[in-house]
């Protein structure tokens, strides 16, 4: 009996040698291939576990299983490699952490989707293959919906397409590398607590929540360090772009986009804020101890009243500059329109009296609109129209508004807000307030925007609200 029980672990220790063997020529061929991967290749240790299906990551380590794990070198050894760069991609965009409210059959197919297309770019030997027709033409399809992949654009794509069931999994089952089972936390897994006494649960139930908290710390640690992965890993793929070469494909491009600052439309909006006063009780300023002194002293005759107004910082004055070219029309501009103009309507970020204009343009001025109150702003929004469909020129737009400035019409402008999809021509001469160019992401690519102007990326769902 005894020598049976070692024979099996003689034999499971040969396999996990030889496993970790192959994760390790695996391991070498990337980095001989692509030396910017190094410090992300070596981020995952590896661990045998003969329940999944190939391989998977929990962004600690690689799990295996040896037998599918030797089949699949057997096949050949480029499987391996791209399998083990697919899970360290996952790493890089944390999309094994990214996963809150979103549908998780649909999350995790827009992740596969993501890194194989980086890596069906790549010239490297070590991941190059023929990519299937199948494939290219969901490449195709996806890039008429977004030219650059993202996760959260990817997702939005699948769950807003008019995809069967059967379709859906076609996709998914084209993509499918490597076992996601293992982006859960233990604190999602299931919980058992019957035939337990009560005293007993409200222990397991309390240990259970400091392990939460700790498994959460760890997350978010781990979060972190593959965010300095991937920020270190793109300034040198910028810094050495030539040595790259080829070899990359659009992982620059995909890690730029992975790193920029990602940020709250509505604390963006803030920026535009000026001082002003607004006639408001401030208790704030309010001393109570000679208000009341002069209550008893005198009868009924308080020293001092609240003040009746504050300084306050909101937007009094700015402009929407909406690009009505025919590449960016349609349900897209629409809906960012409304989700503008929904933060417009929060008192708290504007004056009660407002001066906002919205200009449609393409290639020359369309449209502008004056909106001073919060009934003219729900009749606009009531009978609003895309005007245009020409070409695209930005400096129409700037050239009006200086004529607007120059007329006393916008005495106090703070910034200027254009949505558009990049492709046009940009004044060249910095204005003197805040100009802002919004993109949605689905047409976000490293665009030509003037150094003295921001740029701000939209996620999918922050435009597409309902």
């Amino acid at each position: 009996m005894e020598e049976k029980k070692e024979e099996v672990l003689s034999t499971k220790e040969k396999y996990r040698k030889l496993s970790e063997k192959i994760l390790m020529v695996s391991r070498n061929e990337l980095y001989l291939s692509m030396r910017f991967l190094d410090t992300a290749l070596g981020s995952l240790r590896f661990e045998m576990n003969q329940n999944t299906f190939f391989v998977g990551t929990d962004g600690i380590s690689i799990f295996y299983n040896p037998r599918f794990l030797m089949e699949r070198y057997g096949q050949h050894p480029v499987i391996v490699n791209r399998a083990y760069l697919h899970m360290v991609l996952h790493a890089m965009f944390r999309h094994i952490w990214n996963r809150e409210e979103r549908e998780e059959e649909y999350w995790n197919t827009a992740c596969d989707i993501v890194v194989e297309s980086i890596i069906d770019g790549m010239e490297s030997r070590a991941v190059k293959r023929l990519i299937p027709d199948k494939r290219q033409e969901i490449y195709d399809d996806i890039q008429k919906f977004q030219p650059v992949f993202t996760a959260e654009g990817v997702y939005h794509y699948l769950i807003t397409a008019p995809f069967t069931w059967k379709e859906f999994n076609a996709i998914s089952t084209e993509f499918l590398v490597d076992d996601h089972s293992f982006w859960h936390h233990e604190s999602e897994k299931g919980e058992g607590g019957e035939g337990k006494e009560q005293g007993e649960q409200e222990q397991e139930s309390q240990e259970k929540k400091q392990q939460d908290g700790s498994q959460e710390q760890q997350a978010k640690a781990r979060q972190k360090q593959w965010q300095k992965i991937t920020e270190q890993m793109k300034t040198d793929m910028e810094t050495f772009r030539k040595q790259a070469g080829n070899e990359a494909g659009s992982l620059l491009k995909a890690l730029q986009v992975e790193t920029r600052i990602k940020q709250d439309f509505r604390a963006f909006l803030k920026r535009f804020a000026v001082s002003g006063e607004e006639m408001h009780v401030d208790m704030d300023s309010f001393d109570y101890g000679f208000y009341h002194f002069g209550m008893e002293f005198y009868g009924n005759m308080p020293l001092i009243e609240e003040l009746e107004y504050r300084e306050t910082m909101k937007i009094e004055e700015f402009v929407i500059a909406i690009d009505t070219s025919g590449s960016c029309s349609g349900e897209l501009v629409e809906n960012f329109v409304r989700e503008t103009f929904s933060i417009l309507k929060d008192s708290e970020n504007f004056f009660h009296k407002i001066k906002v204009h919205i200009i449609q343009c393409d290639k020359e001025v369309q449209e502008d609109i004056k909106i001073t109150d919060q009934e003219e702003l729900d009749a606009y929004l009531k009978d609003f129209e895309i005007k245009g469909h020409g070409g695209t020129d930005f400096r129409p737009v700037f050239e009006y508004v200086a004529k607007l400035r120059e007329e006393g019409e916008l005495k106090k402008l703070k910034g200027l807000l254009y949505f558009t999809d990049g492709y046009g021509e940009y004044p060249k001469k910095k204005t003197p307030y805040d100009t802002v160019f919004v993109f949605p992401e689905r047409d976000y690519v490293e665009q030509d925007v003037p150094p003295w102007a921001m740029k701000l990326v939209l996620l999918e769902e922050q435009i597409m609200k309902k």
